[in-house]
C-alpha cells in the first residue's frame, strides 16, 4: 500500500435504507472485530436504558435525543458504505461520488475513517448510522480513545507500509498513534487561513481544505511514500505548504497548508 490517509468521521450521516444489518465479520481490519462487538454491545445497552443517562454520556442536547433510539436499534438497522454514510464539510469537499473509477479505487485502498464505534473502517465497509464520538467515555469500557488505542496497536501498523497522512481531529487521533519507524513516515496537517496578513485556524476552512486536498491527491494519481514527497506533490497541485516541524524519532512531520479562500 503506497500511502494511507487517516480521516475523522462526521457527526452528520446519511439515512441508511432498510435492509441487511451490519456484519461485523465482513468489515475490513478483521483484527478489530471482537473490539467492535464490545463497543456495539455497550452502546446499544446504554441507549436501551435510561434516556437521560445515555444523553449525558453521549453529550447529546435535547434536540438530538432521537439519536438515542437510533443507537438502540443498531443491531438491526440498515447500512450504507462508509463513503456514502458520512456527510459534512470534509466529505462534501472530498466528493467521493464525483471521483473517476481510478481515483475512487485509490480512495478505497488508501483511506481509513476513524470512529468511536467501529475503531476504523474503509470506505466500502457497510455500517449503520450511529451517534458515538471518539471523545465518549462509554460504560463499562471507559474512554473510547484509550480503548481503541489499545486495540489498534497491533492491527493498524500492518496497513501502513508507506506514507501516513494523518488528517484526524484530536478526538480521533487518540485512537491510534503511529509508533517506531512509522513515525518518520507520518505527516499531520494544520490548515491556516491567511487574511489581511494574519493567519488563524478556522474550522470550516480546516475541514473543507482537508477534503479538497485528499480529492486532489487521489485525482492526481500520485503516490508519495514520504512526507518530503508529499510536500512536492501538494506544491505541484497548487497548495501552499510549509513545514511547521520536521519529523523526529518521536514526533511526526507537521505541515501547514495556507489558504486564502475555499474553492
Amino acid at each position: 500500500m503506497p500511502f494511507l490517509v487517516l480521516l475523522p468521521p462526521s457527526e452528520g450521516k446519511a439515512d441508511a435504507p432498510e435492509g441487511a444489518p451490519v456484519e461485523l465479520g465482513a468489515l475490513s481490519l478483521p483484527g478489530l472485530t471482537a473490539a467492535r462487538g464490545r463497543v456495539l454491545d455497550a452502546l446499544v445497552e446504554l441507549c436501551r436504558g435510561d434516556e437521560d443517562t445515555a444523553a449525558e454520556v453521549l453529550g447529546l442536547s435535547k434536540g438530538l435525543r432521537g439519536e438515542i433510539s437510533r443507537n438502540a436499534g443498531l443491531r438491526t438497522a440498515g447500512t450504507l458504505p462508509a463513503g456514502e454514510l458520512y456527510t459534512g464539510v470534509l466529505y462534501d469537499a472530498l466528493g467521493l461520488a464525483k471521483l473517476d473509477q481510478a481515483a475512487y479505487a485509490r480512495a478505497e485502498r488508501s483511506v481509513l475513517v476513524f470512529s468511536g464505534l467501529w475503531g476504523a473502517v474503509r470506505l466500502s465497509d457497510r455500517i449503520p448510522a450511529y451517534r458515538c464520538s471518539g471523545g465518549v467515555k462509554l460504560p463499562p469500557l471507559g474512554a473510547l480513545g484509550a480503548y481503541w488505542r489499545r486495540e489498534t496497536a497491533e492491527v493498524l501498523p500492518a496497513e501502513a507500509d508507506g506514507l501516513v497522512l494523518d488528517l484526524r481531529s484530536s478526538a480521533y487521533a487518540a485512537s491510534w498513534k503511529p509508533a517506531g519507524e512509522l513515525i518518520g513516515r507520518t505527516a499531520t496537517v494544520r490548515v491556516l487561513q491567511e487574511k489581511d496578513g494574519k493567519r488563524s485556524v478556522v474550522s470550516h476552512f480546516n475541514k473543507a481544505t482537508k477534503g479538497r486536498l485528499v480529492r486532489d491527491l487521489l485525482n492526481s494519481g500520485a503516490e508519495p511514500s514520504t512526507p518530503g514527497e508529499l510536500l512536492d506533490v501538494l506544491g505541484g497541485l497548487g497548495y501552499t505548504v510549509e513545514v511547521a516541524a520536521q519529523g523526529t524519532a518521536r514526533k511526526p512531520w507537521q505541515l501547514d497548508v495556507v489558504v486564502t479562500e475555499i474553492h
